[in-house]
């Protein structure tokens, strides 16, 4: 029986939150959207404090390493293809 993990940190910029409060309702949103269509585990990892920054951990189980790399993959594409946020940076580890 094998298990693979694939994990996830992304680094976020967004240019349209001007309070704390417009930053969450916007992850918020996001984590929601990519939970429901990828049924992968999303948080909001790091720099809860900053306003237009966010760093989102994501995870997700599958039986092969390939099969792990392209959900990432497919979930990074989805992010890319939200206007409300930047990437800045992503790192993926599949374990």
């Amino acid at each position: 029986m094998t298990m693979m993990i694939g994990a996830c940190t992304v680094e976020l910029m967004m240019y349209e939150p001007n309070t704390l409060k417009e930053k969450r309702q916007i992850i918020k949103s996001l984590i929601g959207r990519i939970q429901s269509r990828f049924n992968a585990s999303v948080a909001e990892v790091d720099m809860q404090d900053k306003w237009r920054s966010a760093v989102i951990g994501i995870a997700c189980v599958s039986t092969t390493t390939k099969h792990a790399h392209q959900m990432i993959q497919s979930i990074i594409k989805f992010i890319e293809g939200d206007n409300r946020v930047e990437i800045i940076h992503y790192h993926i580890e599949i374990l």
